[in-house]
């Protein structure tokens, strides 16, 4: 049997057993969450409200049948741009039209990228206008979405046009170990990204005003202090006008770090209990655990660019997936979507380690935090967040250890309730 049938045969098994298991698991998950609706796990039945407990079953619920329909259709698109013959097909048409070189390169990942992007869009409307505002979270209006969608357009062109030009004139001039330079461009980028973020990017999106309250200020300068930690600024976004939902976050990187806080959360919590969240944040920095993701990802992908640039010279890899490979001009764009659009259906399997990695880091972090600030304060913070973030309280657990990047409350309130450090 020649390779690129071999190649087919392990991409279609793969894309089957990927879609099969998410099935599965989603199923798994809105049984248990169902299941358990009725009832209030007897750790929470003093602090959570049956009705709360319902709203965040249906929530799960939810949101597990939205995504078996994507999962299906993402599946589906997969298939139309590679076996179906798709991209071949786009990718001939921009050839007829602009003649190889890197003008139809660059076209094609333009096309490619907007094409996703609209067959993407009922699913994200859905998810926002639908499911968000039915559980009363959404607090964007149409117009405001509007405006983010040309902001990010334009952002992404500004940022992603440039990059994927140097990527390919890499790709086409720098010789076999094109991808060694590629993945030193690409991670100069991704650091860059991390110090223009705060300051730069988010603001075109959000608002972000010095944090007012003199005696939370304290507080937090406070903490930080005693965990010799050193940030730009406490900043309040406005993350009240867009979702309902709470959250706080470090962003940056050296001397750009800030400490930002939705106003959503600053509005649900008290002082000692931003303090505790802030803690487990800190907690983060203090394991080293952004470093050790930093670290990770230029492992990874000095990985996968290192696959890419073996995988674009080989034959059986565009014809395997349906693709053509140009005979006058160069295929770089085209092993590029090939690859991004592969990668994930093989990576899938492996994510439940990632996830692993990150519940592990999550309970050190809450461990650092009930040292520096006690365990009350925290549990009365993630109860809080859970209940409203409408988190179910009873998820499946093998769904759990494949997918949840943090622990399921039960979990977290019982390791600070034995004092076991992870």
């Amino acid at each position: 049997m020649p390779l690129s049938s071999l190649w087919t045969l392990a991409f279609a098994a793969a894309l089957l057993a990927g879609l099969g298991l998410k099935f599965w698991l989603a199923t798994r998950q809105m049984r248990h969450v169902a299941r358990h609706r009725d009832q209030v796990p007897s750790a929470f039945a003093a602090t959570v409200s049956l009705a709360a407990h319902w709203k965040a079953a249906d929530y799960t619920v939810a949101k597990g049948r939205l995504g078996l329909f994507e999962s299906a259709f993402g599946a589906a698109v997969l298939l139309g741009w590679t076996l179906l013959g798709g991209l071949h097909s786009l990718n001939q048409a921009l050839l007829a039209a602009l003649g190889p070189g890197m003008t139809q390169q660059l076209a094609l990942l333009a096309c490619f990228a907007v094409i996703g992007g609209l067959l993407d869009l009922p699913f994200t409307l859905y998810q926002i206008f639908v499911v968000e505002e039915r559980f009363g979270f959404n607090k964007m209006t149409a117009r405001l979405w509007l405006a983010d969608m040309a902001k990010g357009l334009l952002l992404s062109a500004v940022l992603g046009l440039p990059i994927a030009w140097l990527i390919l004139w890499l790709m086409g001039t720098a010789g076999p170990l094109w991808w060694l330079w590629a993945w030193g461009a690409w991670m100069a980028l991704n650091l860059l990204l991390l110090v223009l973020f705060p300051t730069v990017i988010a603001p075109l999106f959000n608002k972000f005003r010095p944090l007012e309250d003199e005696a939370l200020r304290a507080r937090v300068t406070a903490l930080m202090q005693r965990c010799g930690f050193a940030a730009k600024g406490l900043f309040v976004m406005d993350g009240s006008k867009r979702s309902a939902h709470a959250n706080a976050y470090f962003t940056g990187f050296g001397a750009a770090k800030r400490v930002v806080f939705f106003d959503t959360l600053l509005a649900k919590l008290s002082p000692a209990e931003v303090d505790a969240v802030l803690a487990h944040e800190l907690g983060h920095f203090r394991h080293k655990h952004i470093l050790k993701r930093i670290v990770g990802l230029f492992a990874f992908s000095l990985v996968g660019f290192a696959l890419l640039g073996y995988l674009s010279v080989q034959p059986w890899f565009y014809v395997g997936l349906g693709v053509g490979p140009n005979l006058q001009g160069p295929n770089d764009a085209l092993a590029l979507l090939l690859f991004l659009l592969v990668v994930p259906v093989f990576t899938f399997f492996v994510s439940p380690l990632m996830a692993q990695l990150s519940r592990r880091h999550e309970f050190q972090a809450d461990a650092f935090a009930v040292a520096q600030t006690g365990r009350d304060d925290l549990r009365t913070a993630l109860l809080k967040l859970y209940e409203d973030n409408a988190s179910t309280l009873t998820p499946d657990p093998l769904f759990v250890k494949f997918y949840y990047s943090h622990p399921p409350a039960s979990e977290r309130l019982a390791r600070m309730a034995g004092g076991a450090a992870a």
